[in-house]
């Protein structure tokens, strides 16, 4: 089960520093708008034009954790990047090689037992792989319960090879990151919602748009690998369960934010398309084969394929509509990554007009 679109992103369009860098503020984006194979081209400042009063935002709250943290194995130095809390006090952790350019690499041969010296004179000591056949990932116990405060101490955002340099924290934060009470947060960030502004949320509540507020703290991606994601942490409050379930019924679009929000919504919807307040861990993988239940839409960034994130977007407007915009995106030198351009997908009217009593295409 994997997606076959394949393309390749030159070097030159990889997104290297944040859009208020090279640009007029982080709203300074390209748009890429599909309506099933037809695509079309805007400014993200346009983003109101092209939805409708009634429709809802799903948006994830989650802060981003400045989780990459130097360490050191024996006398070799290595980057931990905390990725999940687990419900037991363990965390789950990626440890990487650092890269001359700032940034870091795949480690290979880590190993059960390895006692890792973090700043501050603690230690964590590596148990066990996530996954019974890879070794990148690592249930780990830190010898302190303040992780976050740690973190905060001593951590930096992670990034990836295709950046140039550092960036601050807030560079990574989105308009709606909440922090949580006990410090925990994405380890990631929920990048889909980076280019909104206070001003744009304004004009869209103006013009009727409204905004459903979900939490999904995101672990670390798989860059080399390109793994499925793993089971993270979500909670549907019951507000936002009530707000899409009326919208649905008035005839609103569910538009998701990001494919973090649109995993913790689908987890959260029964087969029966209700929405129901949910909380805990999911380990979805929204596939074609699955469907979506309530999402009609979603708001993305541009990422090199990854067969988990290009099966969610299959599943929402079809191969031919992602192959087609994948295509223009590259055509139009759109920018791609966490500091890119977007891409909303909208559902074809035609088609779900042909549809109406389902949205699994």
């Amino acid at each position: 089960m994997t997606a076959d679109i394949a393309i390749r992103v030159p070097e030159e369009l990889m997104a290297s520093v944040p859009a208020e860098v090279r640009g007029s503020g982080r709203d300074d984006v390209r748009l890429m708008v599909s309506r099933g194979t037809e695509v079309s081209h805007h400014a993200f400042r346009e983003l109101a034009g092209q939805l409708r009063a009634g429709d809802v935002l799903v948006v994830n709250t989650s802060a981003t954790m400045p989780s990459a943290v130097d360490a050191a194995v024996g006398g070799e130095r290595v980057v931990v990047h905390f990725s999940t809390l687990g419900p037991d006090g363990r965390w789950a952790v990626e440890l990487r090689t650092p890269d001359p350019s700032g940034s870091t690499r795949r480690r290979t041969g880590t190993r059960a037992c390895t006692t890792v010296a973090l700043p501050g004179g603690r230690r964590l000591c590596l148990e066990e792989p996530l996954s019974a056949d890879g070794d990148r990932l690592w249930w780990a116990r830190a010898d302190t319960s303040d992780v976050p405060g740690l973190l905060a101490r001593y951590g930096r955002p992670i990034r990836y090879a295709y950046t140039s340099g550092d960036q601050p924290l807030s560079a990574y934060q989105t308009v709606f990151a909440l922090s949580s009470p006990d410090g925990v947060g994405s380890a990631e960030m929920p990048s889909a919602a980076r280019p909104f502004t206070v001003e744009l949320v304004a004009e869209l509540v103006r013009r009727g748009v409204q905004f459903a507020p979900i939490t999904l703290h995101t672990g670390v991606a798989s860059a080399e690998a390109h793994e499925p994601p793993y089971p993270e942490r979500f909670e549907v409050p019951v507000a936002t369960a009530r707000l899409v379930n009326a919208a649905r019924a008035g005839g609103g679009r569910i538009v998701a934010v990001g494919t973090t929000a649109v995993r913790a919504l689908e987890s959260a919807t029964g087969v029966d398309g209700v929405v129901r307040p949910a909380s805990g861990w999911t380990d979805l993988v929204v596939t074609p084969e699955r469907g979506v239940r309530v999402v009609d839409g979603l708001l993305t960034g541009l990422h090199e394929p990854e067969a988990s994130h290009l099966l969610m977007l299959e599943a929402i407007a079809g191969r031919a509509a992602i192959g087609a915009a994948y295509a223009e995106a590259l055509g139009a030198l759109y920018l791609w990554h966490e500091f890119g351009d977007v891409h909303l997908i909208l559902p074809d009217d035609n088609r779900h007009t042909q549809n109406c009593s389902c949205n699994c295409w």
